[in-house]
């Protein structure tokens, strides 16, 4: 009987590791497909918003279009104009409707200005991935995610920075080479790729 129990309870144990690890490795992948998620919804904002921006000024360019074509199509008949000069002057509808192809004209004309000058402020905000590179260049230790967000927040009050959006943006930039990964113990800090050795030897094989 002794025996028995404690194979039975040697069983429980190795059961209850297994279920503990994998129990570990499903919040680690809830994670990472939650951060996905966010950095994709965090895209999907930022082109919709630059879709809003091109459809405005493709109406107002698009609406633009017929006064050119009017006012090229004019002198390409000065025949038929020559010959209703008189019913013009015995008539005298035509002063207001000059008036008002003037005015609409006039409201055409500020319409495409006013999508020209709202344009440039998207292109100014630079992306979360510039954001997170320049950091760690300036950084002169390694940067765990959670610092990196937290100084981010604080430069960049005015847009919304998550931790995990941040640390799958790392997680890219390490599979593509442009920043380091360094585990200590069960944190995880970042470095950025710089490679200073490589000016000093060229400098001294063409000396």
């Amino acid at each position: 009987m002794p025996e028995n129990q404690t194979s039975t309870t040697e069983l429980t144990s190795q059961y209850f590791a297994q279920v503990t690890s994998d129990l570990e490795r499903n919040t680690k992948e809830q994670d990472r497909i939650a951060a996905d998620i966010s950095a994709l919804q965090e895209q999907l904002l930022a082109l919709q918003h630059d879709h809003t921006v091109l459809v405005n000024m493709q109406q107002a360019l698009g609406g633009a279009r017929p006064v050119t074509g009017t006012t090229k199509a004019a002198p390409s008949v000065p025949s038929q104009a020559s010959a209703r000069t008189k019913q013009a002057k015995s008539t005298k509808p035509t002063k207001p409707a000059r008036k008002k192809t003037a005015a609409v004209t006039d409201a055409k004309k500020t319409a495409v200005k006013q999508p020209a000058a709202k344009a440039p402020r998207t292109a100014a905000q630079p992306s979360l991935v510039d954001l997170i590179r320049t950091h760690l260049e300036e950084q002169s230790e390694p940067r765990s995610a959670a610092e990196i967000t937290t100084a981010l927040t604080a430069a960049h009050p005015d847009r919304t920075i998550k931790t995990t959006v941040v640390r799958t943006t790392l997680e890219n930039l390490v599979a593509r080479s442009s920043a380091h990964r360094n585990k200590q113990g069960s944190s995880v800090f970042y470095t950025a790729t710089t490679e200073p050795a490589a000016e000093p030897q060229t400098a001294a094989a063409t000396g």
